[in-house]
């Protein structure tokens, strides 16, 4: 009998301990998990955007969502709007110093601290979206962006795309090349320059001071992204003619900074959810720019917005200069010097393709 009771007692030890196991467990797979070193991680990451903005400000919350969920917790991004912690173009500044571990803006906004950012951004005349991101992941360019940002103790990632935008809003007419001479026109990167050898004159301003400025006449003129963005911005309600095609910017790649001394105390795992979370929204906001610029587009139609193409000899003339523009900026920066010749001969392929494939298609379905 005692030999019995011994032995009973025994199971029910071994069965509470089992219990017990099971509980914690359960408990653990309920909890956020750790990382390596036993830490979370709650990060500032400051943009270049309005709270919530369409497209480029959703994208960036979409962003640290995304990196909250699939790393169950573990690290957190809160969002800051432009002037929330640092001005909207100072983003890569706050990046650098370690003011806040990441940023979502547009590279050629920092051309003047590095000149050679444009060139991942937007040229005039240049790649679209599909060639852009060809470039950067099949092509070398992330590897000449990472090592361009690297002094800066900034480690950049394609973040966004908006395929190619418009070529902006306009109170004068464009009829002839002369008429961009005296023009106040807000437009960033090269396609500044351009303006400027043009005659004109670039006036550089965030998405929430455009409005005023168009309406008040400090601009004759601005470009910001597409109908999606600039109905937003009631761009529609300020300004008389909206003309296509956008010539300046085919395409602009959005960038999601991070501090580089931040980054090195992820552990391994957390930093590929980061690059996975910015691959998903580099392909989304693309995604969404497509559906909602054509949706925008029909709905400024049918409120009567006048909506014109930049006639062909105005077009031409402008191409001439782009290129002379993208040359001379290249040149005047060894580290752009060495960005442009690679990404030249890469693009020069890729337009070889475009032009005996997907051309056509274009022209002839349209």
């Amino acid at each position: 009998m005692k030999r019995r009771q011994i032995l009973a007692a025994a199971g029910v030890g071994l069965a509470a301990t089992a219990l017990a196991g099971c509980n914690k467990e359960a408990e653990t797979a309920a909890k956020p998990q750790e990382g390596a070193g036993g830490e979370t991680f709650n990060w500032k990451m400051v943009t270049s955007w309005p709270k919530n903005f369409p497209g480029v400000g959703v994208g960036a919350e979409r962003f640290a969502t995304l990196v909250n969920e699939m790393s169950n917790g573990r690290l957190k991004v809160k969002v800051y709007a432009a002037g929330e912690l640092v001005p909207a173009l100072e983003v890569f500044d706050a990046v650098s110093r370690g003011t806040a571990e990441m940023g979502h803006g547009a590279p050629y906004y920092w051309k003047g601290k590095v000149p050679a950012a444009q060139f991942f951004c937007a040229l005039p005349f240049g790649p679209n979206a599909q060639e852009m991101n060809a470039w950067l992941h099949r092509g070398g360019g992330m590897q000449l962006w990472e090592e361009v940002y690297k002094p800066f103790g900034v480690l950049p990632m394609a973040c966004g795309a908006t395929g190619v935008q418009t070529a902006g809003w306009f109170n004068k007419e464009i009829n002839g090349v002369d008429d961009f001479k005296g023009l106040k026109m807000r437009t960033p990167g090269l396609g500044g320059e351009v303006l400027t050898k043009m005659g004109g004159t670039v006036v550089n301003m965030p998405a929430g001071e455009i409005f005023t400025a168009l309406q008040t006449g400090a601009i004759d003129a601005t470009e910001w992204i597409g109908p999606y963005n600039d109905q937003a911005l009631g761009l529609h309600k300020a300004a008389k003619y909206y003309y296509t095609p956008g010539w300046q910017e085919p395409n602009v790649t959005f960038e999601l900074d991070v501090n580089i001394k931040a980054w090195e105390t992820l552990p391994a795992d957390l930093q590929a959810i980061v690059r996975a979370a910015a691959r998903d929204v580099n392909g989304d906001m693309l995604d969404d720019y497509n559906a909602r610029n054509m949706e925008a587009l029909e709905q400024l139609k049918g409120e009567g917005v006048d909506v014109r193409r930049l006639p062909d000899d105005v077009l031409t003339k402008l191409k001439e200069v782009a290129a002379e523009v993208v040359d001379a900026s290249a040149a005047a920066d060894p580290v752009a010097t060495k960005v442009w010749a690679q990404q030249k001969a890469y693009m020069q392929r890729l337009y070889d393709y475009a032009e005996m494939n997907e051309k056509d298609i274009y022209n002839i379905r349209g």
